[in-house]
Parts: C-alpha cells; structure tokens; sequence
C-alpha cells in the first residue's frame, strides 16, 4: 500500500538506465501506472543516445552498470540535457561523495519503493516551475 503523501497520476517522460532488464521492467510497469512515459535503456550509451533523440523530464540511472557507470552517464547527461534532473540508484549505499555531486537525488534501491515517486514528482516539479518563469 502506498502512503498518503504519494502523488497522485502526473505526466512527463522518464528516462530509466539499468543494465538489469528485470528492474527496467519493473520500473517501468510501475512508473508507467502513475501515469509517466518512460523509455528504458540497458547501458548508458543507449540512454545518452535516447537523450538525444527524446525530450526528457527527469533521468534514472543506476550506478552500476558496465561499459559506463552511472557517474560517467550523468556527466554526459548533464552536457546533453543541462536542465533534466538525474536520480541515480544504487543496491549500495557506499557511493562515492564525488558521484554524489553529478547527480540532483541518490536513492538506495531498497528505499526505492517510497523514495523513487516522491523525488520524481519534486524534480519534475520544480523544474517545471523553472522552465515556465524562463517562458515569461
């Protein structure tokens, strides 16, 4: 059961990066029934590459993946889409401070089930409000 302070349905892209497909599937599915599109990539070469193709409201990385771990997506990310928020997961929680400082959220995975909808709907939030006061 999910607790009260949940948002409710929103909208907005997501963009989930893992090399575990079970967990983008499931994130996915979940994320999905609260109304958000989600795009799921399984390296961070594929998520930088539908960055660049896909608008996107807030990214989702997992810290360790092969190839490029979260850190060095979140870097790339941050040239390639400046003002998409980045959360970024980990099983854990020994994360180095330094990778800590690329991203906007951390969040441990076995918090995630009640800290993964509440940072996303800030993040989509606040950037929200940023993006219409630059349209005024």
């Amino acid at each position: 059961m999910l607790p009260s302070s949940f948002p409710g349905p929103s909208s907005g892209v997501l963009l989930c990066i893992d090399d575990n497909q079970d967990v983008l599937e499931c994130e996915k599915a979940f994320l999905e029934s609260f109304g958000y599109t989600v795009l799921t990539a399984l390296s961070g070469g594929r998520g930088l590459e539908l960055a660049s193709l896909h608008p996107v409201d807030v990214v989702i990385v997992d810290y360790f993946m092969p190839e490029m771990n979260g850190q060095e997506v979140a870097i790339e990310m941050r040239r390639l889409r400046p003002k998409a928020p980045i959360i970024m997961l980990s099983a854990s929680r020994d994360v180095p401070e330094q990778v800590l400082k690329v991203v906007d959220v951390f969040i441990a995975k076995d918090h995630l089930g009640s800290q993964l909808l509440p940072a996303i709907a800030e993040l989509h939030q606040c950037r929200s409000i940023a993006t219409s006061s630059y349209d005024a």
